[in-house]
């Protein structure tokens, strides 16, 4: 493993190459406080400046070489599997939508569930997706689109219920075995994930049941929700349970939501006897992800530019001034992946980005691997799960039409999940040992 100084190209390019995603927020933040919105701004708009400031420092480094780094970090094995899976959404979505799934789907909903019971019965239900299939991205696509719905039928805010879908979708993300976030943390600490997810579920059991009890109060208040809906017609809601099914069934997010494409088609083929209507749906879904798919690549040919120049060792070797005991060392791992998921905007690209330096740090004051690995992936999922460009809120906003900062309030569990957290470093007797 390089040192720390090693990392780093020169420490003037290093704080000079983190100015660009300064400048983004200052853009972004800046000009949403200025007009009282986020959509004055488009996030679009904001990333591209900020590349092109990156691109243009270090005048005596070859175009070519900046461009190169630029590319290498949107071509990332996690940011083509997010776009492979936004295209797979958005083509889904909306051949859904276009046969009447979402319709069928809501009125099914509402005929078995106490409308009272909708806001907590959501929540569990993307916790046991998340859990699942062990992605934040895809318990997203499953249920937002039903979500919504639900939400314009029974009564309920559409912001509260989006809140719900995405802080549940964090749930497994933080702690199925089988998430990206949860296998870069183990393997990057060396532990094994039985222990991690020991240590993870003492903090994460108080957060979700604290969440689910906030969410069962808040449905016996609402008034004048509807009566139970009318059983739909036959195969209506077949696309969305089949697509359910199989990410409680662990299948991985892209094959489920091919065969959920498939189950649109041969529906719509049934019912209507053709299949152009249903492959220009597919085209049209496809093409409304493509903002979200800019960003996604620009966010990733930005962090390719700030890893070339050192900018986050650079963070790094600041952060590593101020640990003096265990206590402040758990502080600065936080910190640390923290502030990667930030410039980021991916919690498995944050925790591989910082995990050596959490674990040469975790060796030095004496900190189980399964705490480190805990406090890797809790607090990148934390940070992931209110970003208002991250991929989650991005993804919402599309699919619900509401704007990702708007949700940020009504994101109880990753609050809960948040304060959990940080009450287990800052209190010892809360601490797991393995």
């Amino acid at each position: 493993m390089k040192k720390i100084s090693e990392q780093v190209d020169s420490p003037s390019r290093a704080r000079w190459i983190l100015t660009a995603p300064l400048l983004f927020f200052t853009l972004y933040l800046g000009t949403a406080l200025l007009n009282d919105g986020f959509y004055a701004l488009p996030v679009s708009v904001a990333f591209i400046l900020a590349a092109v400031w990156g691109l243009l420092l270090f005048p005596k480094v070859s175009f070519s070489e900046k461009l190169e780094a630029f590319s290498r970090g949107a071509a990332h094995r996690d940011i083509m599997m997010m776009i492979w899976i936004f295209m797979m959404a958005g083509a889904f979505a909306e051949s859904a939508r276009a046969l009447g799934a979402v319709d069928a789907t809501v009125a099914l909903t509402l005929h078995f569930m106490p409308t009272d019971m909708l806001p907590a019965g959501l929540f569990l239900a993307a916790c046991l997706i998340s859990l699942s299939i062990g992605t934040s991205v895809g318990t997203i696509v499953a249920l937002m689109p039903v979500a919504v719905k639900l939400a314009e039928s029974s009564g309920f805010g559409i912001t509260m219920i989006c809140g719900i879908v995405v802080g549940g979708a964090f749930f497994g993300d933080n702690l199925s075995f089988i998430s990206d976030t949860t296998i870069a943390a183990t393997r990057t600490q060396g532990c094994a994930m039985r222990d991690k997810f020991r240590a993870n579920f003492r903090i994460v059991l108080p957060a979700a049941l604290s969440a689910m009890l906030i969410y069962v109060v808040r449905g016996q208040g609402v008034e004048g929700t509807l009566p139970l809906q009318e059983m739909p017609a036959w195969g209506g809601a077949v696309p969305y349970v089949v697509v359910l099914i199989l990410a409680l069934a662990g299948v991985h997010v892209l094959p489920a939501l091919f065969v959920g494409i498939l189950a649109t088609g041969a529906l719509g083929l049934v019912r209507e006897g053709e299949i152009f209507p249903w492959l220009s749906s597919l085209g049209q879904g496809v093409l409304s992800m493509s903002e979200l798919i800019c960003v996604t690549l620009l966010a990733g040919g930005l962090l390719g530019l700030i890893r070339h120049y050192g900018g986050i060792a650079c963070l790094v070797q600041l952060l590593l001034r101020g640990i003096r005991g265990r206590r402040t060392a758990e502080l600065g791992i936080v910190i640390m992946v923290s502030l990667s998921n930030v410039c980021t905007a991916n919690n498995t690209v944050a925790i591989l980005t910082v995990g050596d330096i959490a674990r040469a740090i975790a060796a030095k004051f004496h900190i189980p691997a399964a705490r480190v690995a805990c406090l890797l992936d809790t607090f990148s999922c934390l940070m992931q799960g209110t970003l208002p460009y991250g991929a989650q809120l991005l993804m919402a906003s599309r699919l619900s039409g509401v704007s990702a900062a708007q949700m940020i309030p009504e994101l109880i569990y990753p609050m809960f999940l948040g304060a959990c957290a940080f009450i287990s470093i800052l209190l010892p007797r809360c601490e797991l040992r393995h």
